[in-house]
């Protein structure tokens, strides 16, 4: 994994110094050794969650993921957000949706970083309006976010969410060769890829274990983000897209629904941080006419007037056109219709 990110390379320029990077997940085991001291738990957005066998009620999940952030970003800080307990089931059990919550939270009690390895099994894979309005939120506020691209790619390849949200860095996964896991998600809206097959990660109670998925994708390419904010913390979640698939491993050929623009380099994301492209996203200030018209000169378009002859026409041709349907359907029954026998005899009436 090191060596397929270039992390030696990266890390001798910068580690994640005064970066924070808030990890909405299932919780994190802050007193694990490899992330004693540098976590700050904030709320719980679920509470005591759900009664499934599945459910991760202890953070496992959130616990291997901070890990990987700090695998590359050794000296960032981790704001550990609990929005979901891992078992997959619907509803939030606090009232209101957890990840938009969390999104907030992680805004304005001072992320640089937000990092979602979640979706899927762990909160399901619909649109959610609250959730898009929260990642607007962030990029409003100057916060990349990252998203796990969803491991349906061996099964039914769905959209997932939050990675589709637009303005959100889907993250895929690769295998140790290099090459697109098979069960990572195919779309449009993936950006970049990292390792996602075996990667050793902190398990919740202590002790490590080999994990597989976007999630630890996810989680190691918001490292790389931390390592380039700390070597420039004025750049803008656009900036950071724009350095990371433009330095990806194959920027140059281009897009693909497979893996973005290919697997995060993180020395060349690093230096790139340091002279970063210009940001076009800002909003412009409008220099026309103060009035509502056409500012180039075309004329508007004008409907015809409506012909009320044919109108007139049509109308009273509809309407002896459903007279005689009326008529006909009458007929029908009538011919339809059987003789009711006489009480007491066996003669019509």
């Amino acid at each position: 994994m090191r060596q397929t990110l270039k992390l030696c390379a990266a890390q001798q320029v910068a580690q994640g110094e005064g970066v924070t990077v808030a990890v909405l997940d299932t919780g994190v085991d802050a007193d694990h050794p490899a992330l004693k001291g540098k976590v700050t738990t904030g709320p719980d957005y679920i509470g005591e969650g759900s009664d499934s066998e599945e459910a991760d009620n202890e953070g496992r999940h959130g616990t291997a993921m901070a890990s990987d952030v700090l695998k590359v970003a050794p000296k960032a800080k981790i704001l550990s957000l609990r929005v979901t307990d891992g078992s997959g089931e619907p509803g939030y059990p606090k009232g209101g949706n957890p990840i938009a919550q969390g999104i907030d939270y992680a805004i304005e009690h001072g992320a640089d970083v937000i990092s979602m390895s979640i979706g899927d099994q762990m909160l399901g894979n619909s649109y959610d309006e609250d959730e898009t309005d929260a990642v607007g939120r962030a990029a409003l506020a100057g916060v990349p976010v990252l998203a796990s691209a969803g491991n349906n790619g061996d099964l039914f390849n769905d959209a997932q969410y939050p990675a589709g949200y637009p303005g959100v860095i889907a993250v895929a996964a690769l295998q140790q060769d290099g090459t697109r896991a098979a069960f990572s998600t195919v779309r449009t809206y993936n950006a970049v890829a990292a390792p996602g097959v075996d990667i050793m990660s902190a398990s919740d109670g202590g002790g490590y274990a080999t994990i597989d998925g976007t999630s630890p994708a996810t989680a190691l390419a918001s490292g790389v983000v931390a390592l380039m904010l700390s070597r420039n913390d004025k750049l803008t979640p656009a900036q950071v897209r724009t350095i990371l698939t433009t330095t990806a491993g194959h920027a140059a050929q281009g897009h693909s629904p497979l893996d973005g623009y290919g697997i995060v380099d993180a020395p060349a994301a690093v230096e790139a941080a340091g002279k970063p492209p210009e940001d076009r996203t800002a909003p412009v200030a409008y220099k026309g006419e103060e009035h509502l018209a056409t500012p180039d000169g075309t004329s508007k378009t004008r409907h015809p007037e409506l012909d009320s002859e044919l109108v007139t026409i049509g109308g009273g041709a509809a309407a002896v056109g459903l007279l005689l349907a009326v008529v006909a359907v009458f007929v029908g029954r009538a011919g339809r219709r059987r003789t009711a026998p006489v009480a007491g005899g066996t003669g019509a009436r």
